[in-house]
């Protein structure tokens, strides 16, 4: 995302108007489950544009003239080293800083890469010295983050990583990620793990928060998990795993598991509504029980068509869901963070996604900006 040869104005003039008149025509639409409170006050607007994966000087010049003035860095590194010092983290925060952007996030090195590839292992795979020494290094890795002024971490816990069963041809014929379960290979288990109940999966995923939360509270930096991506069944295991953090029941017991307001939710609307029949009649009391709860850290504002076990990524304004329906849910519940673009589909030439992101860009910041203007 260093070099995007389309101007400004270009831009931000198709997607923002396009925006603006999208909020026009759905403000006056029939209520809908996510705009039911319409007529109460809305708390102070907090919400702002964000971006995440990428903290390159390239990057964040791009980001600075387009007003994203808030980020999620990249991983600083896979393993404990001097780039999670907190030496090293105070260059970083410095680094975006100097650009006029706010560092608000950095991801720990526990990515939504399938175990094969995650970079500690250890910490899924093994209940020995082996895994309590990579959650000595999770821990030592909040302290320095604390140290070094950076607010939250996120992070993801799985085995299975970001399945899906294809590509689908979208608007102009770009491609998009699909999940359709009935062309899925649901066994037999793959991983490394080998089969992992519902009950040996929560027990790993509490015995990581038993170490991590205490830590987190005391240093006072946020922790946000991102939910398994997709939803799967819940009855049986997929490839071996019972995937528990791909349902919304689960992300409720795994929210309750630790008391603490530094224990919460990359909460990533778009992995959400791919657990869901009805994506836009449920999301909005969806984004009311973890917002009023406080557990809605940070916001991944992605669309899709379809639902539970068959569905297409698209961009925010051509899916199922009321995306201005799902703003103001969050601006009801007192979220304060970033709205960030997430995954976006791929156009032709468009090789590092840029003005994919530049669109959803756009489309956010018009969103934001006429949104701010309800009482």
């Amino acid at each position: 995302m260093n070099d995007l040869p389309m101007k400004r104005s270009e831009f931000l003039s198709s997607a923002g108007i396009a925006a603006l008149g999208l909020f026009g025509a759905k403000a006056v639409s029939a209520q809908t489950p996510a705009a039911s409170n319409a007529s109460a006050p809305l708390p102070p607007f907090k919400m702002y544009v964000g971006h995440q994966h990428d903290h390159s000087s390239g990057t964040l010049t791009l980001l600075s003239a387009l007003g994203v003035k808030n980020i999620c860095s990249g991983l600083p590194a896979r393993r404990m080293g001097e780039e999670w010092s907190v030496d090293g983290l105070v260059r970083l925060r410095k680094h975006v800083e100097s650009f006029g952007v706010t560092l608000d996030a950095v991801p720990l090195p526990m990515s939504s890469s399938p175990v094969a590839k995650a970079e500690y292992p250890e910490i899924f795979l093994d209940k020995s010295a082996a895994r309590d020494k990579a959650i000595d290094q999770i821990c030592q890795m909040i302290r320095n983050a604390g140290k070094a002024g950076i607010p939250l971490l996120k992070y993801n816990f799985t085995f299975l990583g970001v399945v899906r069963t294809g590509k689908a041809h979208g608007r102009g014929g770009a491609l998009d990620p699909n999940f359709i379960y009935s062309k899925a290979k649901p066994t037999p288990a793959v991983t490394q793990a080998g089969l992992i109940t519902a009950e040996e999966n929560w027990a790993r995923i509490e015995y990581f928060l038993s170490r991590v939360v205490p830590v987190a509270t005391e240093c006072k930096v946020k922790l946000a998990l991102h939910p398994n991506d997709p939803g799967l069944p819940q009855d049986r295991p997929y490839q071996g795993i019972h995937a528990v953090l791909s349902s919304v029941e689960g992300l409720k017991r795994f929210v309750d598991t630790i008391p603490s307001p530094y224990h919460g939710l990359n909460f990533c609307q778009g992995t959400i509504c791919e657990m869901l029949k009805d994506p836009n009649k449920e999301i909005g009391d969806i984004i009311r029980y973890f917002g009023t709860r406080g557990k809605i850290f940070n916001v991944h504002f992605r669309n899709i068509k379809g639902g539970f076990l068959n569905f297409q990524e698209c961009f925010p304004d051509e899916g199922d869901v009321d995306m201005i329906a799902a703003l103001r849910a969050y601006r009801e519940v007192g979220f304060q963070g970033m709205i960030m673009p997430d995954h976006v589909p791929l156009i032709e030439s468009d090789v590092e996604r840029a003005r994919a992101f530049c669109f959803c860009f756009g489309y956010i910041q018009a969103l934001l900006q006429v949104s701010k203007q309800e009482v």
